[in-house]
């Protein structure tokens, strides 16, 4: 799937993000430090005393001296002016101190004294009632901040989608190739949202729930965006993981948060990811089941039953497990219309290709059908991981243009690993490539299977002392039995020429005998391809569709007869594929040898160079 030209900005209609807890830290402070200035400037201006402080002593001794002209007593202070003093040094305070002589040595020296009433509000106010009022303050501020709307202690119940307002998706169907079934699905619900009396006046309804499914890469979520591009209408996008928490009931409260903000918002589009986190199919175990999941899931069925589709809310999800839903959400009323968003196909990837590299240098020897026909299998991610990744290795070899052999080297890295510089010896190179050159010889020489693209015997990956890439001429989407079992017979080519040239076996087969394995035992328990067993299923195991998870080893409902004949047919298909290998690299004895050699000399080889040493015809 192609990338959106620009990440949408967070609609300012929407959950506003404002730090981790929901306020402004920074506007806080602020204001925090200025409440402090004021209080500090408050304390210096009204609560000290004006004029220069003096011991009670030195008071006494300007008393006795006839230098004070008058004074003001309060109860804790004792202010007073200086006579023939100037301005700055006539001023004076004291503290009071109980002295029962102190108004006779006044009136003795004519001192003018008053009594000063005492007057607490303000000190009563700077001392007590502002701090109050700013630990209020504070308290209200952190209270606010755990019941905020973004992540508060108090705000479990608040759904944590993130909101995109009609003008902040700028994803469009120009921006998404690869899938165009799933687009001309979606451009109905499109319709709708732009138009929806062209439906309603004909008394139809829209699908209340849409479901993307489909292998991880292709681009589900990058549909949904799409559609909200189109239409122009909100978005919600949020994961099923994220409605469950560890407090019970939680879950089912931000299930009805969301579609009381979705109602408000309408026309909208809700996309749910990853729906199988949350919509797993309920069981009852003697264990015990997920009670807080399914009280969940059973209050996201209730809002779908009772939510009016005509209020032009769609609810979208995508999931890669449709297996494990619940049979409850696929049922016409709920998710009642699933859209499969599949890998794309040659021309696809070509399209896809063509959007990434907008952005790119290309070089002018740079095909982007070769590279298309060279990525089969590839995803919409994994096209714009390669894209990414040639690119990389064009900068990292200072060149001014993505050329085609970065093009080669990133499927290389993407497909066998990142390559690795290590030094092997050369009774060890000579084993790997008597290995590669079983495999590459006897993939040429079958009939009807994909050509070979290259040989290596570089060190790549994760323990892959080489490697023999095929590479199809067309997408293919249906085996033969021939082609499985010649598919065998490469697969024990590699070790079967070990076997001819050096007599004896390593352990580099390892990987091949379990793929080979694999492949003999599903013909025989899954294909119905054993003439002895017949067009029977034994396997009985329900796989993942999309992902590749490795199912568990439980034998299917068979009796021990049945096990024995699968283990007999399952040997006897690899022992003929075993022969078939023997008999071409025996009969082409001299190719093995010269393939060989020319590959310890070149560590790599193109598959024009193989079919011109072995004198076959050229692939078109």
């Amino acid at each position: 799937m192609a990338t959106p030209p620009r990440s949408p900005r967070r609609s300012p209609r929407g959950n506003e993000r404002r730090g981790p807890l929901g306020a402004r830290p920074s506007s806080s402070l602020w204001y925090g430090l200025a409440l402090l200035i004021v209080l500090a400037l408050a304390q210096v201006y009204f609560v000290q005393p004006s004029g220069r402080s003096i011991p009670y002593s030195e008071f006494k001794a300007l008393v006795r001296s006839g230098q004070v002209a008058e004074i003001s007593i309060s109860d804790q202070v004792i202010r007073g002016t200086l006579k023939d003093s100037d301005k700055q040094k006539a001023q004076f305070t004291t503290t009071r101190v109980e002295d029962p002589k102190l108004a006779e040595e006044l009136d003795a020296k004519g001192v003018k004294y008053t009594g000063e009433a005492a007057n607490r509000w303000l000190p009563d106010l700077l001392g007590w009632v502002l701090p109050l009022l700013f630990f209020i303050g504070i308290w209200g501020f952190f209270f606010r901040r755990m019941s905020g709307a973004e992540g508060g202690v108090m705000s479990f119940a608040r759904s944590r989608a993130k909101i995109y307002a009609d003008d902040e998706v700028k994803v469009k169907f120009s921006d998404v190739a690869g899938v165009d079934e799933a687009e001309n699905e979606l451009k109905e619900i499109v319709e709708f949202l732009k138009n929806p009396r062209k439906y309603t006046n004909l008394g139809g309804r829209i699908p209340k729930g849409v479901l993307l499914v489909g292998p991880p890469g292709t681009g589900k979520t990058l549909l949904a965006r799409a559609v909200a591009g189109e239409a122009h209408v909100p978005f919600f996008s949020l994961s099923g993981s994220e409605f469950v928490e560890m407090f019970v009931g939680v879950g089912a409260a931000r299930i009805r948060d969301l579609f009381q903000q979705a109602e408000a918002k309408a026309p909208c589009i809700v996309f749910i990811d990853e729906l199988d986190a949350l919509g797993k199919t309920r069981v009852q175990s003697p264990l015990g089941s997920h009670e807080e999941r399914e009280q969940t899931l059973n209050q996201l069925l209730a809002e779908m039953d009772g939510f009016d589709s005509r209020k032009g809310v769609i609810i979208m999800a995508a999931t890669n497990r449709p297996e494990v839903l619940d049979p409850a959400l696929l049922r016409p009323g709920r998710f009642d219309r699933q859209v499969l968003v599949d890998k794309p196909d040659v021309k696809g990837r070509e399209d896809i290709l063509r959007i990434h590299v907008k952005t790119v240098k290309l070089g002018p020897e740079v095909d982007l059908k070769v590279v298309a026909a060279r990525t089969a299998g590839f995803a919409g991610a994994d096209l714009a991981n390669l894209v990414n990744e040639a690119a990389l290795l064009a900068a990292r070899h200072d060149k001014t243009a993505v050329g085609m052999a970065d093009f080669e080297s990133a499927i290389d890295r993407l497909i066998a690993g990142l390559e690795k510089k290590r030094v092997m010896s050369v009774k060890e190179r000579k084993i790997v490539a008597y290995h590669e050159s079983g495999h590459a010889i006897v993939a040429t020489t079958l009939p009807g299977l994909d050509p070979v693209h290259k040989i290596s015997i570089v060190q790549r990956g994760f323990g892959a002392l080489g490697y023999t890439m095929q590479l199809p001429l067309e997408d293919r989407y249906l085996m033969t039995r021939g082609d499985l079992l010649a598919q065998l017979a490469v697969l024990l080519g590699g070790r079967t020429a070990e076997e001819i040239a050096l007599g004896e076996i390593s352990t580099g087969a390892q990987n091949d005998l379990q793929r080979a394995t694999d492949i003999a035992r599903a013909m025989v328990t899954e294909f119905g391809m054993s003439d002895a067993l017949g067009a029977i299923n034994y396997d009985g195991n329900k796989r993942a569709r999309f992902l590749d998870i490795p199912m568990p080893a439980e034998r299917g409902l068979y009796g021990e007869d049945t096990a024995q004949q699968i283990d007999a047919e399952i040997k006897r298909i690899l022992t003929d594929a075993h022969n078939t290998a023997r008999e071409i690299l025996t009969s082409k004895r001299d190719k093995l040898e010269t393939v060989t050699e020319r590959l310890l000399e070149v560590e790599v080889m193109e598959g024009e160079e193989l079919r011109r040493l072995l004198g076959s015809e050229p692939t078109a």
